[in-house]
């Protein structure tokens, strides 16, 4: 079910001409020399609207660089009064929020080790109450869904109604190519249940290197994320916080020439074709929910034969032996492994919660 939020669409409070929406700049403002520099660069790209740099930086160890605190905001006024883009930075409690405030920031924006606390979150939104200034929440750390939605709301019930949200990536336990892990699904269905909701795609903290920022960019517009967060530096190399994942301004331009972007919406030639795609799938779907139905009604059947006749519910061999074939059978169908292993798994775990609930007499 969708989930309703007063928000203002992104095009009524930011003047985007050029697509796509372009947020950069540093990860932190390191001098006030190495701010101008940067953003007087990053505005000869049209796309980029809003200059983002972090004052305040998080570190997991103390002793590392955690920004320059309040002065940098006066940095950024100087840019604003420089090159006319808009300015952004981070906030984490709320004496940041008032700094930022005082010094005439434009946008604020939460980031993911902020948004994994209910209690921060509501301090910001404290905070905030009666202030008018647009909010971008990061994704938490962790792939929780219900926490990046409950931060948004939080947000929005302090009566702030230009947000958006920004997907940076999570945290995998398992290796991945990525510093955070995309997992586009868990945006989509944000966009799904909020879809009023501006989403924008931060490439650098996903990939964490420059190679893969073209390619993360990309995928982010095809899905329809509303716009890109990108870090610039004019010395990226030699940047005292996360130099591998910034590009210098003229990298950053290049990129964005690169990119494709595609209409939603085609001719009425396009329009007819893919309805007659997508009324296919609905038919097919509908044999799958079907299919499904007979395959749990035969687990119920299994599941009391194996009660009335003291057997246990699970049986490894079997399934692994299903496991096996099944994955055979779909590779050589086309399908993809990963896929698979996860379909299976859906299905086997709703067969056992069936076969224990009959166990348990529930089904009875």
């Amino acid at each position: 079910m969708a989930i309703n939020l007063n928000i203002i669409p992104l095009n009524k409070w930011l003047d985007i001409k050029e697509s796509p929406l372009v947020i950069s700049g540093p990860c932190s403002a390191e001098s006030e020399g190495q701010i101008l520099k940067t953003a007087k660069k990053i505005a000869q790209v049209p796309q980029v609207k809003i200059f983002r740099a972090g004052i305040w930086k998080p570190r997991t160890r103390p002793g590392l660089f955690e920004g320059v605190g309040e002065k940098g905001l006066t940095w950024l006024q100087k840019v604003k009064a420089q090159t006319g883009l808009l300015t952004a930075v981070e906030v984490a409690n709320p004496g940041h929020v008032e700094a930022a405030l005082k010094h005439h920031v434009d946008i604020i924006w939460i980031g993911a080790r902020t948004v994994v606390n209910p209690f921060s979150l509501q301090e910001l939104a404290n905070a905030l109450k009666g202030v008018n200034i647009p909010v971008m929440v990061k994704n938490p750390v962790n792939p929780d869904l219900n926490l990046w939605i409950g931060a948004l709301e939080r947000i929005n019930l302090s009566g702030i109604d230009r947000i958006a949200a920004i997907h940076r990536g999570f945290y995998f336990f398992d290796k991945t190519p990525y510093r955070n892990a995309p997992m586009w699904e868990i945006p989509i269905e944000l966009k799904r249940l909020i879809p009023n909701l501006p989403v924008i795609c931060d490439p650098s903290h996903i990939c964490g290197e420059r190679s893969m920022l073209l390619d993360v960019a990309q995928k982010a517009l095809d899905l329809e994320m509303d716009g890109l967060m990108i870090e610039s530096h004019f010395d990226p190399d030699n940047a005292l916080t996360d130099p591998q994942q910034q590009i210098k301004p003229d990298e950053l331009s290049q990129l964005i020439s690169s990119l494709v972007i595609r209409r939603e919406e085609g001719s009425i030639e396009f329009a007819g074709k893919l309805e007659e795609l997508r009324t296919e799938i609905d038919k097919i779907d509908a044999e799958l929910i079907n299919i499904l139905s007979r395959r749990m009604g035969l687990i119920d059947e299994i599941g009391k034969y194996k009660r009335n006749h003291n057997i246990t519910i699970l049986q490894l061999k079997r399934w692994s032996n299903i496991v096996n074939d099944r994955l055979k059978t779909g590779l050589n169908s086309g399908l993809q492994k990963e896929f698979l292993q996860k379909l299976l798994e859906v299905v086997h775990n709703e067969s056992i919660k069936r076969q224990t609930d009959i166990y348990s007499g529930k089904e009875e």
